[in-house]
């Protein structure tokens, strides 16, 4: 198992050009200031859950992927490869943005047009985007906190109506999303740790591929 990891995290970071390795920095976030009562571990969802993700998300649309507790911007990158136009995230640790943003800089130079933004912010204070048509979670804080970011999603979806994605790597709280109209289209897990839901707001389940 810790050699598939460490074999899956050496390619990923060679093939997208990133450096997005690391994990557990809270200490040092709690030593600067930093609220984190709320917040889990540090750590980047892995490449190969990522590559599945993507695999499993046939959106008609790939305007803007948010990333809410983006870190190095990770899942940023992959998304731009994978051809979203616009990509988001948000982050509590400033010195993890600084991080995304370098990544994405280095990502920008392979893919010109792409635009993003990573906001240094507690996750309940970011306003989902109008444009937003995806959004991943990768456990990033607990379920008070998770419970007023699916709010904000939900007031997103009110104001401006649309087919959204959600894609939920160690879904702990999928019931949240559940409660607010989405639907699981996708569900894996391998080797006990490597799980991942992908659900949507649409109608129509033949709009994703099942497993």
């Amino acid at each position: 198992m810790a050699f598939f990891i460490l074999k899956s995290e050496r390619k990923g970071e060679r093939k997208y050009d990133i450096d997005t390795t690391g994990f557990d920095q809270l200490k040092r976030l709690r030593k600067a200031g930093a609220s984190i009562s709320h917040a889990t571990i540090y750590m980047p969802v892995s490449y190969y859950l990522l590559s599945k993700a993507f695999k499993h998300l046939p959106l008609t649309t790939k305007n803007n992927f948010v990333d809410i507790g983006s870190g190095k911007g990770r899942a940023l990158c992959v998304a731009a490869n994978k051809g979203f136009k616009k990509v988001t995230g948000v982050e509590f640790s400033g010195k993890m943005c600084d991080s995304a943003r370098i990544n994405l800089e280095s990502t920008k130079k392979r893919l010109p047009l792409l635009e993003y933004t990573v906001h240094n912010i507690d996750a309940v204070d970011f306003v989902i985007p109008d444009d937003t048509d995806c959004i991943f979670f990768f456990n990033p804080f607990d379920d008070v906190i998770m419970a007023q970011v699916v709010n904000n999603i939900k007031i997103s979806l009110e104001k401006f109506p649309r087919d959204m994605a959600v894609i939920y790597a160690n879904p702990l709280y999928n019931n949240l999303l559940f409660n607010i109209g989405f639907a699981e289209k996708y569900y894996s897990c391998e080797m006990d740790f490597l799980e991942l839901s992908i659900l949507s707001n649409r109608k129509k389940p033949s709009d994703f591929k099942e497993s």
